[in-house]
């Protein structure tokens, strides 16, 4: 199916303070050089706060990911869950119509939303509250009919049940999320025929509903202050699933006595030597053979000790003008105004760096930290400065990449 972004654009996005806090740490997640890796996440959070995903929204995504705008735009485009034209400024129901719910009502649900919201699917209702679409399956079979609103699932639906959650939340109320007519999760309709002993035990509400009716987020647009940010993996390296990043797993008494034991190279013949992979020589062991980089092994050094040194900067251009930054192989249309912001406006200024003033570069680029160095930012400029060309600025003049 093709989709289109909407006719009528706002002029602007930007994340709340709390938004854009929690999407800078998200970049640190992934390796520097991968940071675009973090695109979906970010372009969700930018529709959790609007409600619909706006152009402004996907190119302000991009910038921060120094990415080019057609593959946001492509990311955007080509998943459903993301929102091309404004919502219910309240809610916007998707309504399941895959086999399960289809056969318990779902169809009836879709005619309630016809009838009180809209007659077209992502059309917003006549006093811009309420949205509809249908949707494929939601995974909640068992409780089938069901709709989802926002982060919640609304179970076991009725049309008189839907109606009456329209009508609860154009009156400002945050109707309980989960099932309708009082089942826990997804056991019998007619009750529990195993395990009975655990009926009184239970809790008043599944973990997903306990969750939702203490912070009161169902419905709300998502501005960053519902839940205290946590990032472990931003402090530590070490995250839900365990140590992330360069650290590595302890191993296992087994396998550090397998270790121990001679053994030939995997995938590779023994030479006529005999020689296995424990009796080998260790060749430059742990640093690749690779072009010699002072001026980065100087920043990485500088950043290790804390010994960074802010670069001389500019108020402003000199008289001739700046130099176009983006010829610079890392630097897009926001990295361009951040430097300049800061003072920076020509490749000698950049190719002047020192190992110090690079590692104070690279740790004062909101967003785009250690950038710097893993492209070889003075080098490049080093080169550009001398008025002679790399391969990167030959390829974005003739193709006009920022053009």
């Amino acid at each position: 199916m093709l989709r289109r972004l909407h006719h009528e654009q706002p002029e602007s996005f930007e994340f709340t303070p709390a938004n854009l806090e929690w999407a800078q740490t998200q970049l640190k997640k992934f390796p520097v050089g991968r940071e675009a890796s973090a695109i979906i996440p970010l372009l969700f959070r930018a529709q959790e706060q609007e409600g619909w995903l706006s152009k402004p929204a996907i190119e302000y995504v991009a910038d921060m990911l120094d990415m080019a705008y057609i593959r946001a735009l492509e990311v955007a485009t080509f998943y459903f869950m993301f929102q091309l034209q404004p919502v219910g400024s309240v809610a916007h129901f998707q309504i399941c119509g895959t086999t399960s719910c289809m056969i318990c009502g779902s169809e009836d649900l879709m005619q309630i939303c016809k009838d009180k919201i809209a007659p077209h699917p992502h059309e917003v209702s006549a006093d811009g509250k309420f949205s509809w679409e249908e949707v494929e399956c939601l995974g909640a079979c068992a409780n089938a009919p069901m709709a989802q609103v926002g982060k919640d699932y609304y179970e076991d639906l009725t049309e008189e049940g839907l109606a009456k959650l329209i009508d609860d939340m154009a009156a400002g109320g945050n109707p309980k999320a989960g099932s309708q007519i009082g089942r826990f999760s997804s056991e019998p309709a007619s009750g529990l025929t195993a395990l009975l002993e655990s009926e009184t035990d239970k809790e008043d509400y599944n973990g997903s509903v306990e969750r939702a009716v203490k912070i009161g987020d169902s419905i709300k647009r998502i501005d960053g202050q519902e839940v205290p940010l946590r990032a472990p993996w931003a402090a530590n390296q070490r995250g839900p699933i365990g140590i992330m990043g360069t650290q590595q797993r302890p191993k296992s008494a087994v396998q550090q006595a397998a270790l121990k034991e001679p053994r030939p190279s995997k995938g590779k013949p023994v030479d006529a030597t005999g020689v296995t992979e424990q009796e080998a020589q260790a060749v430059e062991k742990g640093n690749p053979p690779g072009k010699s980089d002072p001026v980065a092994a100087a920043a990485i050094e500088a950043a290790a000790t804390g010994t960074q040194e802010k670069p001389a900067m500019l108020s402003a251009p000199r008289e001739d003008g700046a130099d176009d930054l983006k010829l610079i192989k890392g630097i897009g249309p926001k990295l361009e105004e951040t430097l300049n912001q800061m003072g920076v406006f020509h490749y000698d200024q950049i190719a002047a760096w020192t190992g110090a003033e690079l590692a104070w570069v690279d740790d004062n680029l909101e967003g785009f930290k250690g950038r710097a160095t893993r492209d070889d930012w003075v080098e490049q400029a080093q080169t550009l400065a001398s008025g002679e060309e790399t391969d990167f600025a030959a390829r974005a003049r003739k193709d006009g990449i920022y053009d």
